[in-house]
């Protein structure tokens, strides 16, 4: 059963996440005690019992998350319950857990990038306050029109951000932009346009600062040629390549997350279970609505 592992971004976190598998396995708890050492703070206590505001933090959560996922995979890995992966993929940040999973990052260098990267994310979205909206029900073409639109009365502008499945699109870019193309999308017939509870424009020329920095990080990071195929964000190809994984983890804080057709290209390949290793099970839904005819699973 041709099998990849599939790695959430943010959205998945929650106050307790990992705390029960944590005290079951040894191997979760380690993994969080190796991160509490990293990072100078308990992670840990700010994941199993907050407080909700602090987690939800971009800076705690991107090393949170990366953390709860790449335990959960070597928790997972030791335990030879699911098929070796053909490839594995990674929701924006999930792509750092996916690269750590997969060889090319040690899980302290993963760790260490996961913190920068939303260090740097939340200072861009500081400098320049952005916004994100789901849109639901309209077709990628004509959102991008709206987008476009919306972006030539207001300058800071508005982009697709994530094209997660068929019928719900994320979009990014200045407040005033974002809000503007919520009401086009809703005139061009989206059935919903939903602003997310965010204050930073992820995907978009707004997080430039932060990809120009991220770039001096991961410049300055090991990385070893991947052992799996990690599905890239911005080209929905196969990557192995330590070049063109750094190019790929700088290009992607500013680039949209191509999800619909990186899980097509993974099911073109002879994929037909997806394992979501994360908090939660949100990729397994986005996936079941990408393809009706493969088998999901969420570990975590």
């Amino acid at each position: 059963m041709p099998t990849a592992y599939v790695f959430p971004g943010q959205g998945s976190q929650f106050v307790g996440m990992g705390a029960a598998l944590a005290a079951l396995r040894p191997v979760m708890k380690g993994y969080f005690q190796r991160a509490d050492a990293v990072l100078g703070f308990s992670l840990s206590a700010l994941c199993w019992q907050g407080p909700e505001e602090a987690l939800s933090d971009t800076l705690n959560t991107q090393p949170a998350i990366f953390t709860h996922s790449v335990a959960a995979y070597h928790m997972v890995e030791m335990s030879g319950e699911v098929e070796p992966p053909a490839f594995m993929a990674g929701h924006s940040l999930g792509e750092l857990s996916a690269l750590c999973a997969a060889g090319a990052l040690t899980f302290e260098d993963g760790l260490k990038l996961a913190r920068e990267r939303g260090r740097l994310m939340k200072a861009a979205g500081e400098q320049a306050p952005g916004g994100m909206a789901a849109i639901i029900g309209l077709d990628a073409e004509r959102l991008q029109r709206v987008c476009e639109e919306a972006s030539r009365a207001h300058p800071l502008g508005v982009v697709v951000a994530n094209d997660n499945a068929p019928g719900q699109i994320v979009i990014s870019g200045g407040k005033e932009a974002v809000a503007a193309a919520c009401e086009l999308a809703k005139a061009a017939g989206a059935k919903r346009a939903i602003p997310l509870n965010v204050s930073i424009a992820a995907h978009s020329p707004l997080m430039a600062p932060a990809r120009d920095d991220f770039a001096r990080a991961v410049a300055n990071t090991p990385i070893q040629p991947a052992r799996v195929p990690i599905v890239a964000n911005t080209t929905a190809q196969p990557i192995v390549h330590p070049d063109d994984i750094r190019a790929e983890l700088t290009a992607q804080l500013t680039a949209p997350v191509r999800w619909v057709e990186s899980v097509r290209y993974m099911h073109a390949q002879g994929v037909t279970h997806f394992v979501e290793v994360g908090p939660k099970d949100v990729l397994c839904g986005l996936i079941r609505r990408i393809l009706d005819t493969v088998e999901t699973r969420a570990i975590g």
